[in-house]
């Protein structure tokens, strides 16, 4: 089974845009139609309260023919077009969708963030998980989102094991980015953020790519667009993420980026595992 996950930054923009930056995400959009996944997990797609337009869907029809779709946007008493996740999925898959809330602060729950695919023998969720935020100013409500999702995947691994994957908006060790010294108390890089994320893991989750790729340096998922240098430097972050159980974790055969060229921002990343 091929899956891939992808901070789009803007289903619309990247569908319906003009601009060279949407340009480039169609060109990303064309590369993962070619990698013919199974599953894909796409986050912050910042939809309206109504979800896809008709236009939306047309496109994707013709993009992935093959493909259903399920999607969750931010709806109030949350902020608009904020947020939001999607999944792609072969349309032979047919699992059960659920749309978690996990008992997460003020209005987390409402911002579109998890999706969960339920099949015979697995789960596979997404997540888009709260930023900090500019001066930290959601840290806080950030760690007890951390809680509570820990606690929701664990939940879901008592019952059969789980795929989960997302931009989970931390780098959790000094490799996972280029500049960790300076980034001490920047939002995906505090202490409390990479501690809720060994915590997770500790529940009984594994990275899939550390799995695979060990202590490999240089390997980044996301790199800021306020720098104009920042992936032509690989000053990046590795921010996204495909877990496994860590009992189905031996099954896990590929988890890499997909090179998404000039285009900054988040990349895709892939996981082919057995099941």
């Amino acid at each position: 089974m091929k899956l891939i996950s992808w901070n789009i930054d803007s289903l619309n923009a990247a569908l319906t845009g003009t601009s060279p930056r949407s340009e480039l995400s169609r060109a990303v959009i064309q590369t993962l139609i070619a990698e013919n996944a199974d599953i894909i997990a796409i986050q912050e797609t910042k939809l309206s309260a109504t979800g896809p337009t008709k236009k939306h869907l047309e496109i994707l029809a013709d993009y992935f023919p093959d493909y259903a779709n399920t999607w969750r946007s931010s709806v109030e008493p949350a902020r608009k077009g904020y947020a939001g996740t999607m999944f792609l999925y072969k349309k032979e898959l047919r699992p059960t969708i659920t749309f978690p809330e996990i008992g997460a602060p003020t209005t987390m729950d409402k911002e579109g963030r998890i999706i969960t695919l339920e099949f015979d023998n697995f789960f596979v969720t997404q997540v888009y998980t709260p930023n900090a935020g500019d001066g930290l100013k959601r840290l806080e409500e950030r760690q007890i989102w951390d809680e509570k999702y820990a606690d929701y995947l664990a939940e879901l691994d008592k019952e059969k094991p789980v795929l989960a994957t997302g931009d989970y908006n931390v780098a959790h060790k000094e490799i996972d980015l280029a500049n960790p010294a300076s980034n001490r108390q920047s939002a995906g890089f505090t202490d409390e953020e990479r501690e809720g994320f060994t915590t997770l893991l500790a529940k009984g989750f594994t990275d899939s790519f550390r799995h695979i790729h060990g202590n490999v340096t240089d390997a980044y998922t996301w790199w800021a667009q306020r720098s104009k240098t920042s992936k032509i430097n690989n000053t990046g972050w590795r921010i996204d993420y495909w877990l496994t159980s860590d009992r189905v974790a031996d099954k896990i055969t590929k988890s890499d980026m997909i090179d998404s060229g000039t285009r900054q921002d988040h990349t895709p990343i892939v996981m082919e595992i057995d099941l």
